[in-house]
């Protein structure tokens, strides 16, 4: 009987080391993600300028209005519907040189920080692929100048290669206690 258990300790040793190896060989194996990492250009570090929202030149804002035709980018449906109390306000800048076009999205603060890590992703998410059918990145503000996420996309490749940064305390997004 001794022997027996001890065989059974062995075994079960022997299957936890196993486990433990897989486990730490399978974490130390990074995704093949720098090629792709390396290929989406960094956000806009341009300063968000928000006189521009009572005074557009050159730049698209939630204010701004065409009579002739749609606006590009047409963020209005998404600040009507599904987003009215979070998404406050937009600039839009075209294409400068070898900076690409993007979107300044400002958010109600008292909105955006009752919201978990998810429910953020999500909301950049959903404008951030909004803009990218206009061939925009966006960037994420608060009305106190603070950048809280992007969206920023490689549109040289097919389909653009996106990827979302937000700046938060909560990664995980489990809930708004951890």
């Amino acid at each position: 009987m001794r022997k027996h258990k001890m065989g059974v300790q062995k075994s079960l040793l022997t299957l936890f080391l196993g486990i433990s190896l897989t486990t730490i060989s399978l974490l130390s194996i990074q995704p093949s993600t720098a090629q792709t990492e390396a290929s989406i250009p960094p956000a806009s570090d341009a300063p968000l300028e928000l006189n521009l929202l009572n005074n557009p030149k050159g730049v698209i804002t939630a204010n701004t209005i065409n009579q002739g035709q749609l606006t590009v980018p047409s963020l209005w449906w998404a600040k009507e519907n599904s987003e009215n109390k979070l998404l406050d306000n937009w600039i839009a800048y075209p294409a400068k040189g070898t900076q690409p076009a993007r979107v300044d999205v400002v958010v109600n603060q008292q909105f955006w920080s009752i919201l978990d890590y998810l429910e953020r992703y999500n909301f950049v998410n959903r404008v951030g692929s909004l803009a990218r059918n206009y061939g925009y990145n966006i960037r994420v503000f608060n009305y106190q100048q603070e950048r809280l996420a992007t969206y920023t996309c490689n549109f040289k490749t097919s389909p653009a290669l996106c990827r979302i940064d937000i700046n938060s305390q909560n990664k995980l997004g489990l809930g708004r206690s951890l």
